[in-house]
């Protein structure tokens, strides 16, 4: 069966040409045009997402734009914290496992006990008393809520209410009996506690500037129950560990608690000595 030929133009026509493009309509498969695989804008701006500028992760695949941020660091901030309970962690257990930190810790209380004037020595010790500590706190409470700082105030006033309810269950935990007694229940020292809690919580009430007089009576307070023989140095250790990451935490809640007030435009009014 012959094929029906297709009827050819006449001589006095022109000869057929490929479409033209009408005006106003962009080619399907030119470059910056829709469907061609390059973005395209109409008013010759860059794209906001080109593919070209996409980052690829360090296998090489194709990120997102803006690129995914990578595994978030551990902030400067929480790195005490972190420290302080793993430095915490780690004399609990040689405490309680009877650990060779353990073993060398009795070595060092024993060749340091008893020296030291006596009188000075107990002194020191009674720093870490409920009768000397407790009022420092109360006094520089009361001058936070003066200066209207009424958030500081209740911090310190619960994190020393903390420090019993910390302490008792180690204490439990590990049994340990004291230098110079057979009864148990030293580890970790509350006078140590007490006394770090108090006037470190002392010093913030009132200013900063006081940050070394706290630390210093507080290292006084370790000195002395050491001395006097009524703890061990890790018990001591131990207990500015707990509280170390005590105050920490605490002092975190509390510039958490400014950024969200401040956040939700309440304005902040720097009531208190820097």
């Amino acid at each position: 069966m012959r094929e029906t030929p297709r009827p050819q133009g006449t001589a006095g026509e022109s000869r057929a040409e490929p479409p033209q493009p009408r005006p106003g309509c962009a080619l399907a498969h030119t470059t910056g045009a829709s469907g061609s695989g390059t973005p395209h804008r109409s008013d010759g701006r860059p794209p906001h997402t080109p593919r070209g500028a996409r980052h690829t992760d360090p296998g090489g695949r194709l990120g997102t734009t803006p690129p995914v941020p990578g595994r978030p660091a551990l902030s400067p901030r929480l790195l005490p914290l972190v420290l302080c309970t793993l430095f915490l962690t780690l004399i609990t257990w040689q405490v309680a496992a009877r650990g060779p930190l353990r073993a060398l810790d009795e070595r060092l209380d024993r060749a340091v006990v008893g020296d030291g004037p006596a009188a000075l020595t107990e002194l020191l010790a009674d720093l870490g008393n409920m009768q000397v500590a407790l009022p420092v706190l109360a006094a520089a409470a009361a001058y936070a809520l003066h200066r209207r700082r009424r958030t500081q105030a209740l911090a310190a006033v619960l994190a020393m209410a903390l420090v019993p309810a910390l302490v008792a269950p180690l204490k439990a935990l590990t049994g340990r009996a004291g230098p110079l007694t057979a009864e148990t229940g030293y580890y970790p020292s509350g006078h140590a506690a007490t006394a770090m809690v108090a006037y470190f919580c002392a010093a913030l009430l009132v200013s900063r500037r006081l940050m070394p007089v706290a630390a210093l009576l507080t290292a006084a307070t370790g000195i002395g129950l050491v001395l006097r023989g009524y703890h061990w140095p890790l018990d001591v250790l131990g207990s500015w560990f707990l509280c170390g990451a005590l105050l920490l935490a605490g002092s975190l809640l509390v510039s958490s608690s400014r950024r969200r007030r401040s956040s939700a435009g309440t304005p902040s009014r720097r009531t208190g000595p820097s």
